[in-house]
């Protein structure tokens, strides 16, 4: 007898297995199945849905609550709130900054000293240097000759009514010459004795050189 014969007399039940094919049975690994058991995998964290058109409040029922709350406890409008705070602001800043000083500047550098009274609005009153008391080239540079200029521009202030005009005044310095020190020493001895009440702030202005264009060769000696 053939093979094919005896499949035929072989009974449907026997016949089946012989004629499936055989497959490796998958087998799930096991970190798989404690993961899907485990606490964080049952409350998996999922994003809150955006509310229907019918579940959303409308904008103005959330305005008018808070205005309603607002006015509950007493609290004022924003609007309000900033319309009040801002001139009260401005009065404060005015009254902490006061009225302008005038400025006395004072320029020194290695060849001259120049001084210049100034209005609050900085306009010039009084604009002189060594040379216009008589001082010629090399003089003008000199310490001696600076504070013969201080003390000329305040009795200038004196002759001109200036000094009980002023009632606040400002000390400008500027460059690092023998006259920065000549005209300080003036204002803090005897010609400088009615103005030195009236200084509210000294400062100074020197310029600082940030990039620019190169500078000049130095002189070299010997």
């Amino acid at each position: 007898m053939s093979r094919f014969t005896i499949s035929r007399l072989l009974a449907p039940e026997l016949a089946r297995p012989l004629s499936r094919t055989v497959c490796p049975t998958t087998t799930v690994p096991q970190w798989t199945r404690l993961l899907s058991q485990s606490h964080a995998a049952k409350n998996i964290w999922t994003p809150p849905q955006p509310p229907t058109p019918q579940q959303r409040p409308s904008s103005g029922s959330i305005s008018m609550d808070r205005l309603a709350k607002s006015v509950m406890r007493g609290a004022a409008l924003p609007t309000e709130s900033l319309s009040a705070s801002l001139p009260e602001q401005l009065e404060v800043e005015e009254e902490e900054q006061g009225e302008e000083p005038y400025h006395f500047h004072i320029y020194s550098h290695k060849h001259n000293t120049h001084i210049t009274l100034t209005k609050p609005n900085r306009d010039a009153l009084i604009s002189l240097s060594c040379g216009n008391i008589g001082f010629r080239k090399s003089g003008r540079k000199h310490y001696d000759s600076a504070y013969q200029l201080g003390a000329y521009v305040i009795n200038k202030m004196h002759q001109k009514g200036l000094v009980k005009k002023i009632h606040k005044l400002e000390v400008v310095l500027r460059g690092f010459g023998p006259g920065r020190e000549a005209v300080v020493k003036v204002l803090m001895g005897n010609e400088g004795q009615l103005l030195r009440p009236k200084i509210t702030r000294v400062s100074d202005s020197t310029r600082l050189k940030f990039g620019g264009t190169r500078s000049k060769r130095k002189r070299r000696l010997g």
